[in-house]
């Protein structure tokens, strides 16, 4: 029994951990392909280091986003390994390369059925093409099984909950006994906004200047951890209302976002992660795929008008009584049930 799992990006290195620790349990081999498609090592080799991985059997290093270059070593590293199965991750260009590549070897999608309904982000699209593709689509909930099923996807359905609720279970607790990060960036528990900016609308210089603007008005001070290509973005727009500070590895960020007032985010996990810390997040975009978070009145998004991102960071409060969302925090173990149902 052997399994290839494709991952190339921060989120895909923190949901692949608790499956590969599941599959490695239920005695089957996983065979790990590194797209590249996120080469900085703030953003890469750390989270490695800090989740314990094994490191990749193929590291491609292709250093760019486009899935046509990463088709064919993904393509050779499954000729040669042979697996069950190729298992991709959430909606990436490293996602749909994988998703592409798999040739006749079944494709397991992770996140599958999500949807923001905004085909002008690149993640939307690459959601809609990998389900296509997949003979197994691994649902986060019932919203998105259904979602799948309506649009005719050709897999088969499984709900199994979110590898992220699974990463929360298991690193949150290390990460607040570890992590020495606030004392570090030199602020308290809740009395700071967190702040990640990294999708490609929102790196826009006039998108961006009206987002930096709206951080410039919240009444907290700003902790604001910068992506790499975030921060070639900002050095074009001149003097800052706030001093951004370096990449976090995954369990200093899981601290600092436990303790945050409130975040401003626009990446998909970060709004889970908000959610399971029952912090209220504010999301810089104008659709989200968690449309959950929203309904539960522990998320609201904002776009990019400045006096909206302010006036909704600084009354943003977690709801009381908000509902458990996105499983239980063992999809990985359902996820090996799905792949293997025959299995003893």
């Amino acid at each position: 029994m052997r399994v290839l799992s494709v991952v190339g990006n921060r989120p895909q290195f923190i949901k692949s951990a608790p499956l590969s620790a599941a599959l490695a349990a239920a005695g089957i081999d996983e065979v790990v392909v590194h797209t590249g498609q996120h080469y900085d090592p703030e953003l890469s080799q750390i989270f490695f280091d800090e989740l314990g991985l094994a490191a990749p059997r193929y590291e491609l290093d292709v250093r760019r986003s486009d899935p046509h270059a990463m088709v064919p070593g993904i393509r050779a590293a499954i000729e040669a390994e042979q697996p069950d199965w190729v298992v991709v991750y959430g909606d990436t260009n490293s996602t749909l390369a994988g998703a592409q590549a798999a040739g006749g070897v079944p494709v397991a999608h992770v996140e599958a059925g999500l949807r923001s309904y905004d085909l002008s982000m690149p993640e939307e699209r690459n959601r809609i093409a990998v389900d296509r593709i997949a003979t197994l689509l691994l649902c986060p909930d019932e919203r998105s099984a259904r979602q799948a099923a309506d649009e005719g996807a050709p897999g088969r359905c499984e709900v199994v909950g979110d590898v992220m609720a699974d990463a929360h279970r298991l690193f949150a607790p290390i990460a607040l006994r570890r992590s020495d990060a606030l004392r570090r960036i030199g602020v308290k528990p809740g009395t700071y906004a967190l702040v990640t900016v990294h999708r490609e609308a929102n790196v826009a210089p006039a998108r961006l200047a009206r987002i930096v603007e709206g951080l410039g008005q919240i009444d907290d001070p700003i902790v604001f951890p910068v992506h790499p290509r975030t921060r070639a973005a900002l050095a074009t727009l001149g003097p800052l209302p706030f001093k951004p500070i370096d990449p976090l590895g995954f369990l200093d960020f899981t601290a600092v976002a436990a303790a945050a007032r409130v975040i401003v985010t626009d990446s998909g996990g970060v709004q889970k992660e908000a959610y399971w810390h029952h912090v209220p997040c504010v999301t810089l975009r104008a659709n989200t795929e968690w449309v959950d978070t929203v309904e539960a009145g522990a998320n609201v998004l904002v776009d990019d008008e400045p006096s909206v991102i302010a006036a909704a960071a600084d009354s943003a409060r977690f709801p009381e009584g908000a509902p458990q969302l996105y499983g239980d925090g063992y999809a990985s173990d359902r996820i090996v049930a799905a792949l293997y149902p025959s299995r003893p």
